[in-house]
């Protein structure tokens, strides 16, 4: 009876535990978690075997079992997706493993392997999951008679176009309203300009600039005596401002072209005429300096007549007018002639609406922060509304005219400061007024992003040529190690490059010291172009390298100081200044400050840097000369050597100096003497007229006729060859 009650408490409890698990299956999804059946400790396994009577329900368990493995293993086997290949077309990305570029090309791993020993890549350390460079993947491709094509340009979405524009031009009489004229002067350098604008204004712009020549644009508002208004724009001679000078004739209405009577037409006067004919602009001729003894207009006008600038009295368009704008004469018939020039030209602007304008020049002001000099074109502009200009946007603080004081309000043709830029656009920027701050800062966004798009897009089609360039190096490299196996090809890659992987830290330092990196100051934006633009003329890397490692506005700060020691530069500052704090700090460093307020001194100082980064030039000097006369020779020891009888017929021979050895025109020894003899005495010093004779450091057999000449090596500085 014991043994019947225990045999129906295992069948309950076998039946419980079977409920358990359909009621599991039941509540589970299909491709939920294993199944794992239940075991109670109270009924151990093997009492299956001892109770045959139980083996209806356990099958009817296992047939459950079966059905869910069945189902669960039927449902987690998931069809891999093949990626779709287009026939010869593989989309590549960076960093694909090999397993990934095989499932891309459709081909196994095998495939890979075989097509990677055109490589320099060593098998054995490559895994299924091992990444392969781009050079590499893009060469699998190519053995495999594939084409490819970049994934990330498929997967780019196109950016909505959020840029600011100009508003369509008006032409409606009653919004149109006349403003002043923007005349730019222009001319050589030191032909008079700023001395012409000075009497205009009765100002001392000149006397305040260094060294008397212009460093960037000056925009100034001249009342006349008539009542008229003139915005005249001072822009510099020198050749270094040529961009400058170009963004004054785009925002120009008038030309007046200043040539000095006694120079004539100069470099930059044929620039400036060039200038004003690209931007389709009337001239007016200024011939300044006609008090001189020695000027003389009339070869200036027929000189001008070779440029196609012809005179009214030549039966041209272009008024000429004699001036000297030092003592002031004929300053109102050139004014009178730009105002009537002005007239004929029916110059009007719309003064309403948002706000067009160009940025003439911008400058950083340690109290104000940026500001730009603009002139209006359109619109009137007030305290704050908000600018784009570039890559940056403002929200108007202040204004003020050329003389630093606060205005309210500019219109059309009116050169006015502009404070409350974010950061200092460049010069040359157009000016557009927004609705909002969030609507700037989209337009900045937009303007940033397509300047990245445009520089990726330029860098892609340097690496990609640079590229091609070293994989046909590496293809005709490989056809001359086509006959070794891959493991060859390794070994002699290994040995040919050995000499890179060990290169000693001296070298290294010896190879860096030729390059001269810059840090380049300026007080205005146009200013720090100039400099850059000259820097860009440099043509000398195979002397010494040159880096410029930052650019900007201001004075010289301790990041420029921190930059310096970094690269072992030198700092550049035109027009700005370096306190007191900086320049000890500088000098505790080691850093040299190179400050500047005419642009041809920094552009002298720059070529003395670079010469003094070029190693020093082995110069030889010749002392003396001695031909030989007959050859002998002495047995000392057990060794037989060659003297050479001589007679000096130039200088002198000296011991000391180093000698070479001439036969038939051929330098064919160089070194020391290991003798010099005059009537078997040893001396020092053989003079012009005197025999003697000499043997050489080295056992070399001499001819009669051979030449012996004594010479001495200095070393001399280098000057670079560039010439900007």
């Amino acid at each position: 009876m014991n043994r019947g009650l225990l045999l129906r408490f295992e069948n309950l409890v076998q039946l419980r535990g079977a409920c358990r698990q359909l009621r599991s299956l039941s509540s589970r999804k299909v491709y939920g978690a294993q199944w794992k059946p239940v075991q109670s400790s109270a009924h151990p396994v093997g009492s299956l075997l001892l109770y045959p009577q139980l083996w209806q329900k356990h099958r009817l368990l296992s047939a459950a079992l079966f059905q869910r493995r069945h189902l669960a293993t039927k449902e987690t086997k998931k069809k891999k997706k093949k990626i779709p290949l287009v026939r010869g077309e593989v989309e590549i990305r960076q960093k694909m493993t090999v397993e990934e570029l095989a499932q891309a090309m459709g081909k196994d791993i095998d495939h890979i392997y075989e097509a990677l020993l055109y490589t320099d890549i060593n098998l054995d350390s490559v895994e299924p999951d091992s990444i392969l460079h781009e050079d590499h993947i893009k060469m699998v491709v190519q053995k495999s008679g594939m084409k490819y094509k970049y994934a990330k340009l498929k997967e780019e979405k196109e950016r909505k176009n959020t840029d600011a524009v100009k508003r369509q031009a008006v032409n409606y009489p009653a919004v149109l309203t006349p403003r002043p004229p923007v005349v730019t002067i222009l001319g050589h350098v030191d032909h008079g300009k700023t001395t012409l604008l000075d009497s205009l204004r009765k100002t001392q712009v000149a006397s305040m600039e260094a060294g008397g020549i212009t460093q960037h644009i000056g925009a100034f508002l001249v009342h006349m005596p008539s009542g008229e208004k003139i915005t005249f724009l001072d822009t510099p001679g020198h050749a270094a401002f040529s961009a400058m000078r170009a963004r004054g004739t785009n925002v120009t209405d008038i030309v007046i072209l200043v040539v000095a009577a006694e120079d004539g037409v100069m470099e930059q006067t044929v620039e400036s005429i060039q200038h004003a004919k690209n931007a389709g602009v009337p001239l007016i001729l200024a011939i300044n300096k006609c008090d001189k003894p020695e000027a003389d207009p009339e070869r200036v006008k027929k000189e001008l007549l070779a440029h196609d600038v012809v005179c009214e009295e030549f039966g041209g368009d272009v008024q000429a007018v004699n001036i000297s704008a030092l003592k002031g004469e004929n300053l109102m018939v050139l004014a009178e002639a730009t105002v009537a020039l002005a007239e004929m030209l029916e110059l009007k602007a719309d003064a309403t609406g948002l706000v067009e304008g160009t940025v003439i020049e911008a400058r950083k002001d340690r109290g104000k922060g940026a500001l730009t000099t603009a002139i209006i074109q359109r619109g009137t502009l007030r305290k704050g509304c908000i600018l784009v200009a570039g890559k940056t946007w403002a929200k108007v603080r202040f204004m003020f005219d050329e003389n630093g004081k606060a205005v309210d309000a500019a219109s059309p043709g009116i050169p006015v400061e502009i404070m409350g830029w974010k950061e200092a656009p460049s010069a040359g920027d157009e000016i557009l007024e927004v609705e909002s701050e969030q609507r700037a800062q989209e337009v900045v966004a937009w303007r940033t992003y397509v300047e990245q798009q445009e520089k990726m897009k330029k860098d892609m089609e340097v690496i990609e040529a640079k590229q091609k360039e070293h994989r046909l190096e590496y293809e005709k490299q490989q056809q001359k190690l086509a006959h070794l196996t891959w493991r060859q090809r390794k070994a002699v890659l290994y040995k040919a490059n050995k000499h890179l992987m060990f290169l000693r830290p001296k070298e290294r330092t010896e190879v860096e010291e030729n390059v001269l990196s810059l840090i380049v100051k300026g007080d205005v934006d146009g200013s720090v172009e100039a400099i850059l633009n000259i820097l860009d003329s440099y043509d000398c890397e195979d002397e010494c390298k040159l880096d410029i490692v930052y650019f900007g506005m201001g004075d010289i700060s301790e990041n420029d100081l921190s930059l310096a020691e970094a690269f072992n530069g030198v700092i550049f500052g035109f027009s700005v200044k370096a306190n007191e704090s900086i320049k000890k700090l500088a000098d505790k460093k080691g850093i040299k400050i190179k400050l500047h307020n005419i642009i041809y001194k920094l552009i002298e100082d720059l070529k003395d840097e670079l010469s003094s980064r070029l190693p020093p030039a082995v110069v030889e000097t010749t002392i003396g000369e001695a031909s030989v006369l007959d050859t002998f020779s002495v047995t000392v020891g057990k060794n037989k050597i060659p003297v050479a009888g001589c007679r000096v017929h130039k200088g002198l021979l000296d011991r000391k100096m180093k000698f070479k050895l001439i036969r038939n025109r051929d330098v064919i020894w160089k070194g020391c003497l290991s003798s010099l003899k005059h009537h078997k005495d040893d001396v020092q010093v053989i003079k012009m007229g005197m025999d003697c004779g000499l043997s050489l450091d080295k056992n070399l057999e001499f001819s009669i006729g051979d030449e012996i000449i004594c010479y001495e090596e200095k070393e001399v500085q280098q000057t670079t060859s560039w010439d900007p």
